[in-house]
Parts: C-alpha cells; structure tokens; sequence
C-alpha cells in the first residue's frame, strides 16, 4: 500500500510555522507506514519503529531550537518531551517482547501525537510566532 507523504497534517493541526509543519507531516506519514507495515502481519519492524523514536528525538530538538531563537521558554515543552519519548520506547519494547500487542501502540500514537499538537504544539507555537518581529512587506 503507498501511503502519500503529503497531505496527512489536518488543517487544525497546523502551526503556522513552515518547518515545524513539515515536520508534523512527515511524523504523520511514518505512522502511517508503521500501521501498514504492522496491520498484515502484527508485528513491528524493528527499523520502522526506531525511524519513528530517532525522527521524534530529532523533531523535538527542532522545536527547542526553534524556541530558543524566539526567546521563549522550553522547560515543560521539554520535559513533556522527554517523558514522550521514554514512554514510546517503553511501548516499543512492550510490543517487541510480546506483552502488549502493536495495535495498542498504534492507537497509543495517534491519540498522543494530535492531542500533543492541540493541547501542547499549538500554544508554544503562538508564543513564538508572537515573539517574532512582523515580516517586512
């Protein structure tokens, strides 16, 4: 099954910020592949599963860049952060040692990564547009 790399990211999921944006696409698309690769056999890749974590981990550094140049504070941004992502590994290694099903990370991912936008992403994106001076026309 090919699975689009572009439209993924629903229209009010977005940031507002170009690169952050993509980036919450191409986090979408990987989900999307991790539920093809996993739905015929209920299993997980391991490479599909680390590509996700390694993206996340990369991502994540890419907003705290990302606040940084805006002057605003990351601290919870962070720490939510990192609580994310050893709870995705814990997942992971759940699933690949057989005492959790894939089906229940699958759902685990989608519910967390659009409430993470909405209830996260979207604010600290509004501090920092609001932080940066008005484009010249």
């Amino acid at each position: 099954m090919e699975i689009p790399a572009k439209g993924l990211l629903p229209a009010e999921l977005m940031l507002g910020i170009a690169h952050i944006d993509a980036q919450h696409e191409a986090i979408f698309y990987r989900i999307e592949n991790l539920k093809a690769s996993c739905l015929d056999t209920g299993e997980l890749p391991d490479h599909v599963a680390d590509d996700l974590l390694a993206y996340l981990a990369e991502h994540f550094a890419s907003e705290e860049t990302c606040a940084g140049e805006a002057g605003v504070s990351f601290k919870e941004h962070h720490v939510k952060h990192e609580a994310t992502l050893a709870a995705l590994r814990h997942w992971v290694d759940r699933v690949q040692s057989g005492r959790a099903d894939i089906f229940s990370l699958l759902r685990y991912l989608e519910i967390w990564f659009e409430r993470h936008i909405l209830e996260e992403d979207q604010p600290f994106a509004r501090k920092v547009l609001a932080a940066r001076p008005p484009a010249a026309d």
